[in-house]
């Protein structure tokens, strides 16, 4: 079996963003684990308008073409690691919007995330947990949370992440859940693919 692919997901999409620099720092990580294929997914690429279907993918195709592509996009990876800015106790609108175009693509996958704001972006991560879950996500228990002390320092140049031992830490965590639980989430689906075709048969 092919190794795990996992995306990073840009989850902001603003011009003075910050959400650049921990994804080539979580990016940077991920690539050295042995284990899984990474790419990073930038909402930037993907202008996905408010959502305006007639119903969930889960029970009427899209009908916008971006969307069509978003979810086979989504359907490549085998687990997913967002970066979370917090706005307002929530995460991003556009984070919100894209996950919303997408259904059973995001189902029975593992999904990290990394935080940044004035908690470390821990309120916004406690929605996406709850939207993975809905979603038929596994939701990892490691996270990151780049608090607001670390956020300054890093976004006026005073510090790198990567000069941060407590979040490199926490990061090599992140990304071994996320690792071991698509490799396992990739076996069990294919299991069930196998099961359903013998049915078929």
């Amino acid at each position: 079996m092919s190794k795990p692919k996992i995306a990073i997901v840009v989850g902001s999409t603003r011009a003075a963003r910050f959400a650049d620099v921990p994804t080539q720092w979580i990016a940077k990580i991920a690539k050295s684990h042995a284990d899984i294929d990474v790419e990073i997914v930038d909402l930037r690429d993907w202008p996905l308008p408010f959502f305006d279907e007639v119903a969930s993918s889960a029970w009427a195709p899209s009908q916008n073409e971006v969307a069509q592509r978003w979810q086979k996009k989504v359907a490549e990876f085998d687990g997913f690691i967002f970066t979370a800015a917090e706005y307002n106790h929530a995460p991003t609108g556009v984070l919100k919007n894209a996950i919303d175009y997408a259904a059973n693509e995001w189902n029975k996958k593992p999904a990290g995330f990394v935080g940044y704001g004035s908690v470390g972006g821990s309120r916004a991560i406690e929605h996406l947990r709850l939207i993975a879950i809905e979603l038929q996500m596994a939701p990892v228990k490691s996270a990151v949370h780049i608090a607001w002390g670390d956020f300054l320092a890093v976004r006026q140049g005073e510090k790198k992440l990567e000069d941060l031992e407590h979040l490199n830490q926490s990061a090599a965590a992140l990304v071994n859940d996320v690792a071991w639980w698509a490799r396992v989430l990739k076996a069990a689906r294919a299991a069930d693919a196998i099961a359903g075709e013998a049915q078929a048969a």
